[in-house]
């Protein structure tokens, strides 16, 4: 594809190597969302490595990773991370992905549906209230506003300053104009939808029509955070994900 991105790993978690050894062990595979990076994913991401190997992303045009020349659809990122994945011999996963992150993680599903074994979407975007980007924008600031912390309006931010507004405003209407819900009922695996209790980018009319548009879909919301809730309550995302994981495991 001659896309540029990041793989990011914790202490404990194997360093992914191109034309390594296929794992059998699944992976936690963290995807973040428009104009940020896997930073706000970071508290997430060393509770789940106590556990299980774990690896985030910074995909290509965002976190000052080299821009592409063309706009990308979702389904060239969906493909850009299945294939990244495979290069680097990591064959079993599980797809978490947070707000536009939930699209790349649905077209990665939908790309590569013999690895994934099941896949987490948080904060999943465009809710049906905010189909236009004045609607969504306005979600987005009041969310930041009233619901997030300092520390994670701060990561947020700079890693818009970081992506640049170009990048920004050329993926922001593939995000806009991509048929989450419709997309979602191609996916066979088991999937789970989290959201914050306070989270007004992800609402929960949305949030409970896209937990049953899959055969084995769930819905969990952690209490008292908006749409950043994997860094406000790391603990209590994780624990979320992890029960699914064990739940919904073929082997259980």
């Amino acid at each position: 594809m001659g896309l540029t991105g990041r793989i990011l790993w914790a202490e404990g978690t194997p360093p992914p190597e191109p034309g390594a050894e296929p794992r059998n062990e699944p992976a936690y595979i963290l995807i973040h969302g428009i104009g940020v990076s896997h930073r706000y994913l970071a508290r997430l991401h060393a509770v789940l490595a106590a556990s299980a190997p774990v690896y985030s992303l910074d995909l290509p045009g965002f976190a000052g990773t080299p821009k592409p020349g063309r706009q990308l659809s979702v389904e060239d990122y969906g493909a850009y991370i299945a294939e990244t994945l495979k290069t680097c011999g990591i064959e079993s996963y599980v797809l978490v992905g947070h707000s536009m992150g939930v699209q790349f993680a649905i077209e990665a599903a939908l790309h590569a549906p013999e690895q994934i074994s099941q896949l987490v979407l948080m904060g999943p975007v465009v809710d049906s209230r905010h189909k236009n980007v004045r609607r969504q924008s306005l979600a987005l600031f009041l969310d930041g506003l009233l619901r997030e912390s300092p520390s994670s309006n701060w990561i947020v931010i700079s890693d818009y300053f970081k992506c640049g507004p170009r990048w920004y405003l050329t993926e922001l209407p593939v995000m806009m104009g991509y048929p989450t819900e419709k997309r979602l009922a191609g996916v066979q695996v088991p999937v789970l939808i989290l959201r914050g209790s306070r989270d007004h980018v992800a609402g929960p009319d949305w949030a409970l029509r896209l937990s049953r548009v899959v055969a084995q879909g769930r819905l969990v919301e952690i209490p008292g955070v908006g749409h950043v809730a994997q860094h406000m309550r790391p603990q209590a995302v994780a624990e979320a994900i992890t029960t699914f994981v064990a739940a919904t495991s073929p082997n259980r």
